[in-house]
Formats: structure tokens, C-alpha cells, sequence
């Protein structure tokens, strides 16, 4: 049975909602970088990283490769990075909004 598409999108929406893989993929977004890299980035415990790491490496939004003992993670493709784009442009002007909205609630009642 195949989940519909609306379901689909929900799922991976989801399994972007955590500030750490959000992190994560912030960082990835300028080249591959090694897991000693992400932990020095992220104030997380290494075996937390670990965990928000398979997450999305079972996702396919990320992909790793092991070169000794090192590992390094890179996006799977330039669509996740236009996601991030996207959201950033999103959340400005939804900012923007209340900044407007803030200081019009800031001026002066005319009444007083």
C-alpha cells in the first residue's frame, strides 16, 4: 500500500524537526565536513550527534563516507540546501511581519 504524498511530505518534515539536524545540515550546506567538525559546531554530546546523524543518513538527505577514522558527511544533493533557503526567505519575512506589527503596538495610544 503506498502513502500518500501529503503523508509523505508530513514524514519528512518530521524527521527534519530537530534543532540539531537542522544544525547539521546548515553546515553541510558549504561541503562535506568530518564528525569532529560537526561536534566542534554543535554543543552536543557525541553520542546524540551520532543518533540525529543516522537519522538522516536513513533519510538519504545525508550520505557518509569513512576514510580510516574518520568519518564525513555531505548532502545527498543541492536540493536540501535550497529547503534551508527557502525556510530562511520564509522566516524573514514572517519576522519581518511581527517587527511591523510590534512597533505599531509600540506607538503611543492617540487616545492618551
Amino acid at each position: 500500500m503506498q502513502v500518500p504524498l501529503y503523508q509523505a511530505k508530513a514524514e519528512f518534515f518530521r524527521m527534519l524537526g530537530h534543532p540539531v539536524r537542522i544544525r547539521v545540515l546548515e553546515l553541510l550546506q558549504n561541503g562535506p565536513r568530518p564528525v569532529r567538525e560537526l561536534l566542534a559546531e554543535i554543543d552536543i554530546e557525541p553520542s546524540n550527534l551520532s543518533q540525529q546523524l543516522a537519522v538522516l543518513r536513513r533519510s538519504g538527505i545525508v550520505v557518509s563516507t569513512r576514510d580510516g577514522g574518520t568519518v564525513t558527511y555531505a548532502l545527498a544533493g543541492g536540493d536540501v540546501a535550497e529547503l534551508l533557503r527557502a525556510a530562511r526567505r520564509i522566516l524573514t519575512e514572517l519576522l519581518a511581519g511581527q517587527s511591523e506589527l510590534l512597533a505599531e503596538l509600540r506607538q503611543v495610544d492617540p487616545r492618551r
